[in-house]
């Protein structure tokens, strides 16, 4: 078992698997106490006809936190042309490799996304993908350790490389089944979002949007847009969560209660001890005067008066959606969601269900189902499209 630790043996490793044609990736991170994640460890490995010419063997722990070492041989190897990376649930691993590096390990491939498109259900864990196709067991006891505490057991080195031994057998079935089904192309629209920034950028001025409430007043919700673009700003500035500043429920009482003074903050229920002076407190006060202030009103998406025949409609997409999704052996929520299907039945038409492989799979027929050009037809346990005219 290699723990890498100095920028000349991860140089080395990375240069000899730039020969290999792909090497797994995982990574072991901390949230709790930081905005942005703080890497702990990084796992690789090669396939194992790649090891008599791998510095340390097939699989290798990388230590981000050991004095010295730079990870710009990795980076290296993430720009390879040659090499696919292969991740399982890629998402929270790229924001790290994203924020720190400004980079997207290309080629890539998501372990989870292959699943899902080849039919294995929706957000399928790698504890079950390792049990179905692997053949093999978990051991999942080190799963909620510290990662930054130093040295690493052998238990918890045992379990990180777990994570990226058994993703080659996974990776290697997967690839072969999106071959042979000829959804090569399904995989690379998803691999896209992933690849986008957009999906890691959370800018403070719409930070509001994510808040969920039940008031829509213009002006609740420009207080409400200004406090959390303080809170997103100030989290960010200092790297601390986002609850460190103030909670959601604090934030709507605030809104709703629009403090002018440090006084009447002291007389929130929900703000935390910290927010209710100094700083923090100075920024609520300026938050609430912006918003109180401000003539852009934001103007809550207002509800569409339904439609006869929209429910029903909505009902009709759903039964579409079940007899694609199990027509394809796709998860029928990797196609479309529920909101979704309530867009298509009110008239919108701009929707990730009505493009790409998802109009193929279920959007063409979803879209003459709701003008009327078919119907569904039940015989037995399955459902039919019935042309109409």
């Amino acid at each position: 078992m290699t723990i890498i630790t100095r920028t000349e043996d991860l140089a080395r490793f990375c240069e000899a698997a730039k020969s290999a044609p792909y090497v797994t990736v995982d990574t072991e991170f901390l949230r709790e106490r930081t905005y942005w994640s703080k890497l702990c460890l990084i796992q690789l490995a090669l396939p194992p006809a790649s090891t008599p010419k791998t510095p340390g063997g097939e699989a290798v722990l990388v230590d981000p936190l050991a004095d010295g070492l730079s990870l710009e041989p990795l980076y290296g190897l993430f720009r390879h042309p040659g090499t696919v990376k292969v991740f399982h649930a890629a998402r929270q691993d790229l924001e790290i490799f994203f924020h720190d590096a400004g980079l997207f390990p290309q080629p890539l491939f998501d372990t989870q996304v292959a699943a899902m498109v080849c039919g294995f259900g929706e957000q399928v864990g790698y504890e079950t993908l390792v049990r179905k196709i692997a053949r093999a067991n978990l051991d999942k006891s080190s799963r909620f350790t510290d990662w930054s505490r130093r040295p690493l057991s052998d238990a918890q080195a045992a379990y990180a490389l777990a994570d990226v031994t058994h993703l080659r057998v996974i990776y290697e079935f997967l690839a072969a089944e999106l071959r042979k089904n000829g959804r090569e192309s399904w995989l690379a629209e998803e691999i896209a979002v992933l690849e986008d920034p957009e999906t890691y950028i959370t800018r403070p001025e719409e930070a509001w949007l994510k808040v969920r409430t039940r008031t829509n007043s213009p002006r609740f919700l420009a207080i409400l847009r200004e406090l959390a673009r303080f809170r997103e700003a100030y989290a960010q500035e200092r790297d601390i969560p986002r609850s460190r500043v103030f909670k959601d429920d604090a934030m709507i009482e605030v809104a709703s209660t629009k403090p002018a003074t440090e006084a009447d903050l002291g007389r929130s229920r929900l703000l935390l001890r910290e927010a209710r002076k100094g700083e923090i407190a100075g920024g609520i006060l300026a938050a609430v005067k912006a918003g109180l202030e401000t003539r852009d009103l934001p103007q809550a998406k207002a509800e569409e008066p339904g439609k006869p025949g929209n429910a029903a409609l909505s009902d009709l997409l759903r039964v579409l959606l079940k007899a694609k999704a199990d027509a394809a052996g796709v998860a029928p929520k990797l196609i479309a969601s529920s909101a979704e299907l309530d867009a298509i039945a009110q008239g919108e038409r701009d929707l990730p269900a009505l493009k790409g492989w998802r109009a193929e799979v279920f959007g063409q027929d979803a879209l003459r189902l709701a003008a009327g050009e078919i119907a569904l037809s039940a015989k037995g346990g399955s459902v039919r499209v019935v042309a109409v005219g």
